[in-house]
């Protein structure tokens, strides 16, 4: 073959056995189908998932260090009680964050961006009108994640996504009509800020959208005391 060669393709990233089974175990914990106290055991999980016991091992180990799950060699595996301090402590980190990131959008992103993130917010609307409470979790992360990546800053996200998972259970506890009406409606007033090239009320916005959560957790706590610890890992 004559003239220039074909470059190198990049390799296919696919998630690991391990990944998919971190996944799979941390979306019944942060969707409360597997609520705080629950038992877990390497066996059963590997049988239903059909997969063997070493990335389920894997798995365990890697949610453990987030707080996830408490490990008791020779005795049981559970599902960690909601720590509050690390609730707080990852609103804090991505109040931090995200607040830059609105202040970045402002400086860089384009009416074609805009136009990506109105799409989100419809769709959210449509999720409200469905009560489709998984759809709009869904959507709102990726509201979130749209700004950082179109912004030019997906690393952000990528330490937003580590740490926010401790917020997920409090959130997916809390998303009535109510709470979601809420959601969307700032979701809204951080757009137009973005829109009218206006970074200080961008980041007001996206503050006062995060800084909900204090108040989600007292309500949840009145009712589902029995969830929660004062441990900052969930113990």
């Amino acid at each position: 073959m004559t003239g220039k060669g074909f470059p190198k393709l990049a390799p296919v990233v696919r998630p690991s056995v391990a990944d998919q089974v971190f996944e799979a175990v941390q979306t019944r914990i942060l969707t409360l189908d597997l609520p705080p106290g629950s038992k877990l055991s390497e066996a059963e999980v590997s049988g239903q998932l059909g997969v063997s016991r070493q990335p389920v091992r894997e798995a365990f180990k890697r949610l453990a260090a987030q707080g996830f799950l408490q490990i008791r060699p020779q005795r049981s595996t559970t599902v960690s009680y909601i720590s509050e301090a690390a609730v707080l402590k990852a609103r804090f980190i991505r109040t931090a964050l995200e607040t830059h990131t609105c202040r970045e959008a402002c400086r860089v992103l384009t009416q074609p961006d805009f136009d990506a993130l109105s799409q989100v917010i419809d769709g959210q609307a449509l999720a409200v009108a469905d009560n489709d409470r998984a759809g709009f979790h869904a959507l709102d992360e990726q509201f979130h994640r749209e700004i950082c990546t179109r912004s030019g800053v997906g690393y952000a996200w990528d330490i937003i996504h580590d740490c926010k998972a401790h917020m997920d259970r409090i959130r997916l506890l809390s998303l009535s009509a109510a709470s979601q009406q809420h959601a969307l409606a700032e979701h809204i007033l951080i757009r137009d800020a973005m829109v009218r090239n206006d970074p200080e009320a961008a980041a007001a916005a996206m503050t006062t959208h995060l800084a909900r959560i204090i108040v989600q957790i007292e309500a949840i706590k009145a009712t589902n005391h029995e969830w929660f610890t004062d441990d900052a890992l969930g113990g």
